[in-house]
């Protein structure tokens, strides 16, 4: 019969790591006699990060002596203590190889309910002292697993395990495990576990945008619980395309149209994605790289960008004043993921300034297609001299039969007329949306400045009560970081790495717009990234979790470690890997 051997628990504390402060639980310790489990934790614990541990759904973490003396043998170690894989509970039986999502045990009082396999973090690495710990959990087939509670109750160490009932569907911890993180899954599995109900709804969603990608696209590769990064590129690196027209659409916005040589085709681009330009400003320093959003997607001969002329912006100096109609641009294919869903949902596209040019291409797109679908426009501008694209809007919004529109011009002109040529005088808000009709069961569709990103999009999220998984969000520059545990989270603007200068390849972070030679001291490009105050993305830093993949542009890199599932060529999981030519990445 399965035991329970230790009860463990311990509070979050800061800790130094890699010149960073890491807020972290990981280190639990033994206690004696009984304790109180309730629906949140074991009285006495807490976790120190709530994104990837905790809640109700992952309120106990199991973890196996089992597991532990194939540990001791895989690494000659006889020094562990109970909790030293940061599990509350250390058991004897439950191998995750038989304990199935689902699955119902009664230990003292208290009764649990299998939720998910343990989350791949970095942080059980820093307590093993071993960096490649959340990839040897996972290839190894043994995670751990997560409980929720069911009953509270009280626990002590020498209680019975009694199992009580069985998941639905049998899926074991290890092939739940292996069936996000480990390549060659097959669709009836990914089916099987979307019918588990017990599942944390986290891993449900993976699976269901898992099962959308293998019946779509045919694609089985791991996008990761966080970030999808669209669908493959029509071309690696950069073709030069010539600047075809040059037009004003506003006092501060100008757009260009790029073609290709007479009788070349484009490949198709999806609204709301994008294009990346390679501009020379100047001579022997390297390119600047900016993205633009295109502002039409159907033609298949023209791509459409349009770019705001900053006070100080270099990039949209250089193209306003030295590029002319007949120059070629270096450009990198359409990418991103802020695309039109294609269901019968009502589509809510809200943008401000310049944020305007993905959206317009949604909204040409639903006109093109004579969309029935409910449609909101709601866009924030200045003025109605700062307002692009402003008619041509109106024009496709009356070809759609169940479209409405909300127009916020925060410092009107006199010549802006109230009900014709702008709804409200301020800015787009969640009670200003609520008030006109705008339905709660809509996808939501941002794009603009920060602020507006922000409140906006919190306003959704937080006041308004939308799902996350129907607000869709989209930026210019660098993505938002998500570094779970770290206490300082990157400020300030990016910059070469301190000390001398690299040099190795070249390394372009096209959204940060820094470019710098490769060195070897650093193990792989997140820890470049992060020298350099790139905004990054990560959880397990092992090739696991694919948290941290982005946009290979251009180049090739090596991996070291090797993931336990590469992503496809025109991606890189930037926590494992190195430069081995100069590369673009999007980020």
């Amino acid at each position: 019969m399965s035991k329970l051997l230790s009860v463990n628990v311990g509070l979050p504390q800061d800790i130094r790591w890699r010149d960073k402060t890491v807020h972290t639980a990981v280190w639990k310790h033994s206690v004696a006699g009984k304790c109180r489990v309730r629906h949140l934790n074991i009285d006495g614990d807490k976790q120190g990060d709530l994104v990837g541990h905790g809640g109700e759904q992952r309120a106990v973490l199991v973890y196996q002596i089992e597991s532990y003396h194939h540990w001791e043998h895989e690494f000659g170690r006889h020094d562990f203590v109970f909790g030293q894989f940061g599990e509350n509970l250390t058991v004897s039986g439950l191998p995750d190889d038989e304990v199935c999502i689902g699955d119902r045990f009664q230990i003292g009082s208290a009764v649990f309910e299998v939720s998910q396999p343990r989350v791949t973090c970095y942080r059980v690495g820093i307590r093993m002292g071993e960096p490649r710990m959340a990839a040897l959990l996972v290839a190894h087939h043994r995670p751990g697993f997560y409980m929720r509670v069911i009953t509270e109750g009280e626990v002590e160490a020498g209680d019975a395990i009694v199992k009580v009932a069985d998941g639905p569907e049998q899926l074991t911890v290890a092939a739940a495990d292996a069936l996000l993180y480990l390549p060659g899954r097959d669709l009836a599995q990914v089916e099987r576990a979307l019918r588990i109900d017990a599942f944390s709804p986290g891993w449900t969603i993976a699976f269901r945008d898992m099962e959308r990608d293998m019946r779509g696209a045919g694609s089985t590769e791991n996008k990761g619980l966080i970030l999808n990064s669209g669908s493959p590129a029509a071309w690696s690196g950069f073709r030069p395309l010539r600047v075809a027209r040059i037009h004003a659409e506003s006092l501060s916005v100008f757009s260009l149209e790029l073609v290709l040589n007479a009788g070349a085709r484009f490949a198709p681009a999806a609204p709301g994605q994008f294009i990346t330009l390679r501009l020379p400003i100047e001579n022997g320093k390297a390119p600047l790289l900016r993205s633009y959003s295109l502002t039409a997607t159907s033609d298949p001969t023209h791509y459409s960008i349009a770019v705001k002329e900053e006070p100080h912006g270099a990039a949209s100096h250089y193209l306003r004043e030295h590029v002319h109609v007949g120059d070629t641009l270096d450009t990198a294919a359409p990418r991103g993921g802020f695309v039109l869903r294609q269901d019968p949902r009502p589509v809510v596209l809200l943008s401000a300034g310049i944020g305007v040019t993905p959206v317009l291409a949604m909204l040409r797109a639903l006109a093109e297609s004579a969309s029935p679908r409910t449609l909101w426009w709601c866009h924030g501008a200045r003025n109605g001299a700062e307002h692009p694209f402003a008619r041509e809007a109106e024009t496709l919004l009356r070809a759609l039969p169940n479209s409405h529109r909300v127009i916020a011009y925060s410092r009107p002109l006199p010549a802006d007329r109230l009900g014709i040529d702008f709804d409200i005088e301020g800015r787009l808000d969640v009670g200003a949306l609520r008030r006109l009709g705008v339905p709660g069961d809509a996808d939501f569709y941002l794009c603009g400045p920060d602020s507006f990103m922000h409140d906006l999009g919190d306003g959704l999220l937080a006041v308004w009560g939308i799902p996350p998984a129907r607000v869709l969000r989209e930026r210019f520059g660098p993505g938002q970081p998500f570094m779970p545990g770290i206490v300082e989270q990157t400020v300030g603007p990016v910059h070469a790495p301190p000390g001398a200068a690299g040099t190795g390849p070249l390394v372009s972070f096209a959204r940060s717009g820094l470019t710098v030679n490769w060195d070897d001291r650093f193990a792989s490009l997140i820890e470049l990234a992060e020298a350099c105050n790139v905004k990054t993305r990560f959880a397990c830093r092992t090739g696991v979790c694919h948290t941290c993949i982005s946009r290979l542009m251009a180049g090739t890199v090596a991996y070291r470690p090797e993931p336990l599932e590469r992503p496809s060529k025109d991606n890189v999981l930037i926590c494992c890997s190195q430069p081995t030519a100069d590369v673009v990445i999007d980020i």
